[in-house]
Parts: C-alpha cells; sequence; structure tokens
C-alpha cells in the first residue's frame, strides 16, 4: 500500500470509524478490498454490509440501483463512502438510504486539488483511482445534509461528517 493511503487509512479509523457505535446499522458504498468491513467487524460492529460493484462485496451493484439490489429507505444510522463521491453522485441515494439522523462519512479530494493528488499517485505515494474523478464537489455544498463537520486535510483532501436534515419530507428536497 502506498506511503500516504497507509497513513491515511491509519487517520480515518480514528477519526471516523472508532466512535460508530457497536449497535449501528453500517453501509459502505465502494468497500473494494474490504479493509473498513474488516475493521468495524472485528470491533463488534456486526451490521455491517459492504456494497460495491464487484465481489466480494456483499451487495453487488451500483448504489443508484438501491431498491433493485433489495435495499430498505431509511435502513442504515451510518454510511460510508471513503474516496466514492468524486466518481458517482450518490448523494440522494445516500440520503434516502439513511433513517433520520444518520451521518454520511466522506472523504473526497478537494475539487481544486485534484491535480496533486494526480502527481502523489504518479509518484507511488497515494493510490491510484480506479476511474476518473468526474463528480468532485466541495462536501461543504452537498444538499440534503446539514453540515455537521467537513474538514481540510492536508490541504489536498476534504473529510466530511454530514447529518440527515431532520424535519424535511425527502419528497419536500428537490433531487440532485
Amino acid at each position: 500500500m502506498p506511503l500516504l493511503s497507509d497513513y491515511a487509512r491509519r487517520k480515518k479509523i480514528a477519526y471516523f470509524l472508532q466512535p460508530i457505535r457497536p449497535d449501528a446499522r453500517i453501509l459502505e458504498i465502494g468497500c473494494g478490498g474490504g479493509w473498513v468491513g474488516e475493521y468495524l467487524k472485528s470491533r463488534g460492529r456486526t451490521r455491517y454490509v459492504g456494497l460495491d460493484l464487484s465481489p466480494p462485496a456483499d451487495v453487488v451493484g451500483d448504489v443508484r440501483d438501491w431498491r433493485r439490489l433489495g435495499l430498505e429507505p431509511q435502513s442504515f444510522d451510518v454510511i460510508i463512502a471513503f474516496e466514492v463521491v468524486e466518481h458517482v453522485d450518490c448523494f440522494r441515494e445516500c440520503y434516502d438510504l439513511l433513517a433520520p439522523g444518520g451521518r454520511l462519512l466522506l472523504t473526497s479530494p478537494l475539487p481544486r486539488m485534484d491535480w496533486a493528488m494526480k502527481i502523489l499517485e504518479g509518484l507511488g505515494l497515494n493510490q491510484k483511482r480506479t476511474s476518473p474523478h468526474d463528480h468532485l464537489v466541495d462536501l461543504r455544498t452537498v444538499p440534503l445534509f446539514e453540515k455537521k463537520e467537513v474538514r481540510v486535510v492536508a490541504m489536498l483532501s476534504q473529510w466530511g461528517i454530514l447529518r440527515k436534515t431532520a424535519g424535511v419530507p425527502a419528497e419536500l428536497i428537490p433531487a440532485l
């Protein structure tokens, strides 16, 4: 694993994963090799579901097809999407899948610094992207969610904890 990616993984565990309640219903979008699920399950978070476009995910498919995949609306307390939203616009789907008050945990390159991430990938210091970054977005501008916390990390990445907007029916919030 590239040096910076390994360091970021350890920091993500401390910042995002350790605080998750043991009884939380968790969906990880883009679970890839499964390190998040392995970590969570090994620490008693047994209500974890990993979703990805290819096996060995628990659910194989595109999050935008969540109904067809058998997922239920408002059925998750936490959704994890590390390095996902720059590849696919799935904020509406995350909103629909989160229970009221649920949290969306995100990491994504800062849109204005994606050029630097490409350089780090080329030098082998950061993991290579699996598809283009066609949906780079400033996490502070994401609709549907109340912003709980968005921080810039190492001037390259943004980490967000977004909470599902309480008290506003989804049908009154325009689709993205």
